[in-house]
């Protein structure tokens, strides 16, 4: 018992001393604020998702000056490190959501011409989410009304001399369109007998007309091959959009120069596979003797157990050269699923994280689509990727940043998330992981598809190349299998992903890899603690990781900017 008193006594005074002391870690104000922010903005973005709502764009205007304006009042110098980084993510990412809300808007006013009965039906969404009362027949006036002028508006476009990346947006609203028209009808009709009864047959009216207008516009972008796909299109953002872009990233390269470098990438990797051809046999024809390694891919069944070795042998490699800290469960908790047929004409490739998504022909195909997913499939490709998608690539980064740091997944960059994993590609090259010429050739192929990304992905966005030019570099340039590469180009330009997505994956692996060179010479780090402290960073921007790191002074006019590869 006297014991016990002693010990409480004890615990009592130490937790004392440390509290007037200040040994605790300075508590960071900025996480708080960015944890209400990410609730707010979810909920934002669940009420005021309406196109087309003037109402909806000056509340997200309040919304976004009263953060910033609740953000600039934090007293800056009284901040940590970690609270100053945080703090720039935040005014960053604000100045981005402004700005992209400012071009939608415009965008949405740009295509109003083309879509008059837009706003009446966003009317009637937006009223019902009021709680609005419903007087059933002047909404069937209403809707009869729509019906009228979604025929003028097909008249309209018929007329018009209209580009296929406009049609295309046209195309995204008024499908977008149809399903708010649908969604406000299910609300009501059979809850509301007076709204049937009223409402039914000029709702019928006004979807079926807006189907037969949907359809006009598919038929204007482009016929369905046999898979059902349309041409890839895709919507250019512009310079302007691309420099918007690459400022949310903190770089402050322009989109030329970031081309001119993904071309000296390009010319490094085209040196290497002549080196690696001359020791295959094949001379410099480094083609041939690329598709020589297409053609040593394992038979149908067996590749889930080439991955599951592949991915073994990358741990094994990390942990004997201890670069990085392996959680015991992210080990474990890694686990395969097979690609659909379909979703492969978007993706030929395996998709990461804690499952790895594997691209492989399936029975269903026709014959030369399974020959091209078996050859852009093959082992030394495989060898090459499977670290990226699994450890130490994307499913240690989601196993860490879903623990350390959480309060920063708004921030999520994919210059960080794709750079990463680039680093431990070009990094496994340096310490001679791939084995012989044919595994080298693997891993180029990889890092002269990344090189090309860089330039057909800006170059489409400046409006330099067509989508099918795209897909034709990465025929000639890469060495793609045709059905890969237009799979490749969909993905980039009609998927969900951001203008810089395609160009972040080699421009992030060069930052990190520079920044590693540069804590490593300078001592700072070793390769296991500098890995560690990047995971747990989050996912960031990589100037404002670069200012952690680097502990280097952060004022809070402006944000660190990245001028790559010079500093």
């Amino acid at each position: 018992m006297q014991f016990n008193k002693l010990r409480i006594i004890l615990i009592s005074v130490i937790t004392f001393w440390v509290y007037v002391t200040g040994a605790f870690a300075q508590t960071n104000p900025m996480i708080g604020l960015i944890q209400r922010y990410d609730e707010d903005l979810d909920i934002m973005g669940r009420n005021y998702g309406l196109p087309f709502w003037e109402s909806h764009q000056d509340r997200w205007k309040k919304f976004l000056t009263d953060w910033e304006n609740a953000i600039r009042a934090t007293e800056f110098d009284k901040l940590d490190q970690d609270a100053r980084v945080d703090y720039h993510l935040l005014i960053t990412h604000l100045e981005h959501e402004r700005q992209s809300l400012k071009d939608e808007w415009e965008e949405e006013k740009s295509l109003h011409f083309f879509l008059p009965f837009a706003r009446s039906i966003v009317n009637l969404e937006a009223d019902r989410r009021k709680g609005s009362p419903v007087e059933a027949w002047t909404i069937a006036d209403t809707l009869t009304a729509i019906t009228t002028s979604i025929t003028q508006a097909k008249d309209i476009i018929d007329e018009q001399d209209i580009s296929i990346p406009e049609l295309r947006q046209i195309h995204q609203l008024s499908q977008r369109l149809r399903r708010i028209l649908q969604q406000w009808f299910d609300f009501y009709n059979g809850y509301d007998p007076l709204f049937t009864w009223w409402v039914e047959r000029p709702y019928n009216g006004a979807f079926n007309t807006l189907e037969v207008f949907i359809k006009n516009l598919d038929s204007r972008i482009g016929k369905p091959d046999d898979e059902g796909l349309q041409p890839i299109v895709g919507v250019p953002i512009g310079r302007s959009g691309l420099i918007r872009e690459l400022r949310q990233a903190l770089i402050s390269n322009t989109p030329e120069q970031l081309i001119e470098l993904g071309w000296k990438e390009y010319q490094w990797c085209e040196n290497e596979m002549l080196k690696a051809s001359e020791e295959m046999g094949f001379g410099q024809d480094w083609l041939k003797a690329l598709n020589h390694v297409k053609s040593l891919y394992v038979t149908p069944g067996e590749q889930p157990g080439l991955i599951r070795e592949m991915a073994w042998e990358a741990i094994r490699f990390v942990e004997e050269k201890q670069l990085v800290t392996i959680p015991s469960l992210a080990k474990e908790t890694w686990r395969m699923g097979m690609m659909s047929p379909r979703r492969q004409l978007v993706n030929p490739f395996f998709t990461g994280g804690e499952v790895i998504s594997v691209s492989f022909p399936t029975n269903t195909m026709q014959h030369d689509q399974k020959l091209m997913s078996l050859r852009g499939n093959n082992r030394h490709f495989c060898r090459a990727t499977v670290h990226h998608e699994l450890i130490p690539g994307h499913h240690l980064q989601g196993f860490m940043t879903r623990r350390y740091k959480p309060y920063r997944r708004v921030f999520s960059t994919p210059f960080w998330g794709e750079g990463l994993p680039l680093h431990w590609e070009m990094l496994f090259w340096d310490l001679d992981f791939p084995q012989g010429p044919e595994d080298r050739m693997g891993m180029l192929f990889w890092r002269t598809h990344r090189a090309a990304r860089i330039i057909f992905s800006l170059s489409f966005h400046l409006g330099k190349m067509t989508p099918q030019e795209c897909v034709d570099f990465l025929i000639e340039k890469v060495g793609h299998e045709p059905a890969n590469a237009e799979a490749e180009v969909r993905r980039s330009f009609e998927g969900n992903y951001s203008p810089l997505y395609q160009c972040a994956y080699l421009i992030g692996g060069l930052q990190i890899r520079a920044l590693y060179n540069e804590c490593i010479v300078e001592g700072k780090f070793t390769p296991k603690s500098f890995h560690d402290a990047v995971l747990r960073e989050n996912s960031i921007p990589l100037a404002l990781l670069r200012a952690k790191l680097l502990n280097e002074p952060l004022s809070q006019e402006n944000p660190p900017m990245w001028f790559f590869p010079n500093n």
